[in-house]
């Protein structure tokens, strides 16, 4: 199944977030799926990315020289980050036993990247030349290590999935108000008409 990759897929508010947001409803054993079973999603994903996580990656592209290739290491950091900073959200605070395999499948797609980073001003490199994904990847992914990152870290009550709060008094609720607020505000108010209806029936 092809993927329309929207902006609502992009509401994790960085790159390694919205990756580890391609397992849709994590935790639901009857209706959880991986949008990246088919590994060519990696690539279709990857150049959705570029436009929508421009200003992170500071306007370099990123490139999959071929999905089925770096699907292990895309898989092993997309699943050591959600595993490490979600369990961050529930304990307030990063455990360092998730720490070694998490720093394990970033330097793995970091040595698999082989490129510069990190010059002022440009944490991903030259935005002239393209970036790998998967060393791309492993820089949004350490990011999320900083303090106030952390600290600010979200679960959506609806989808379940993964974000950073950048409201100015971190009181955002849902990875995106317009889908996952809206869904939830349909349901409050339909519960509240069949109980009123319930109630008038009785």
């Amino acid at each position: 199944m092809t993927v329309a990759w929207t902006p609502h897929r992009f509401t994790g508010g960085l790159l390694a977030l919205d990756t580890a947001n391609t397992v849709v409803l994590r935790g639901d054993t009857e209706r959880t799926f991986d949008r990246f079973d088919d590994p060519g999603e990696i690539a279709r994903f990857a150049d959705a990315a570029s436009g929508f996580r421009a200003a992170e990656l500071g306007d370099r592209r990123l490139a999959v020289s071929s999905p089925v290739a770096i699907a292990p290491i895309v898989l092993s950091i997309r699943e050591t980050t959600d595993r490490l900073f979600r369990g961050a959200v529930s304990k307030g605070a990063v455990s360092t036993a998730d720490l070694p395999e998490f720093l394990r499948a970033c330097a793995d797609g970091l040595a698999a990247g082989r490129t510069e980073i990190g010059a002022p001003g440009r944490p991903f490199g030259d935005p002239a030349t393209p970036i790998a994904f998967e060393a791309a990847l492993a820089v949004s992914a350490l990011s999320l290590l900083r303090d106030d990152t952390v600290a600010r870290l979200r679960i959506c009550p609806n989808c379940t999935w993964l974000f950073v709060d950048r409201s100015r008094n971190s009181s955002r609720l849902w990875c995106d108000m317009a889908v996952c607020g809206n869904r939830q505000k349909a349901s409050r108010h339909y519960r509240r008409r069949m109980a009123a209806n319930e109630v008038r029936n009785a």
